[in-house]
């Protein structure tokens, strides 16, 4: 859906729930002030709060039915900070971790502060698992209440919760991702 779009569907709810909608305000930032300052534009939904330094990499993930936009968070730094604190991604964009080997990955949502679709990929491109709708938290959310996910892949691709299923990426698709390099 499109942001202008986007914007359409929010002034009805509201109006429909009695509140005002001013289209000459801005939205707030996609990314507050302690989300990754090098997440790239081509991933967030409207403007980061601040950026800072080269942007992160930024790859095509093809499906038969889509292309995925996804940020290359293939470092330890890059992976620790994933998506923390991002409040609105771009439809079909997101986010995918590159590790060294085919294995288990875990993953913990501190600060995520929007649902998602989480996707375990094998090294050679086929969806092992998929965390639909992970839960979001809040800067304030106690770290016992934090949403914890887990799976086996190289790869997992971080998307707004229900892009998964909207794109058709189910278990046992195959993906066409791009070669990385080995550190």
């Amino acid at each position: 859906m499109s942001s202008r779009l986007q914007l359409s569907a929010l002034a009805v709810l509201l109006a429909c729930c009695g509140l005002e909608f001013a289209p000459d305000r801005p939205l707030p930032p996609a990314a507050t002030a302690c989300a990754n300052p090098q997440l790239p534009p081509d991933i967030l939904d409207g403007p980061a709060q601040r950026s800072a330094g080269k942007p992160l990499a930024v790859v095509d993930v093809r499906s038969d039915e889509v292309t995925l936009r996804l940020a290359v968070a293939a470092d330890e730094t890059a992976r620790e900070l994933g998506l923390m604190c991002v409040t609105r991604l771009r439809p079909e964009a997101g986010m995918i971790f590159v590790f060294d080997d085919d294995g288990q990955e875990d993953f913990w949502m501190k600060n995520t502060l929007v649902p998602l679709d989480m996707v375990w990929v094998a090294a050679d491109g086929t969806v092992r698992s998929i965390a639909a709708d992970v839960p979001a938290s809040t800067l304030q959310t106690p770290d016992d209440r934090v949403a914890r996910r887990s799976g086996l892949g190289r790869y997992v691709l971080e998307l707004s919760a229900g892009e998964a299923q909207a794109d058709g990426i189910v278990k046992g698709r195959r993906l066409v991702i791009p070669p990385f390099k080995s550190p």
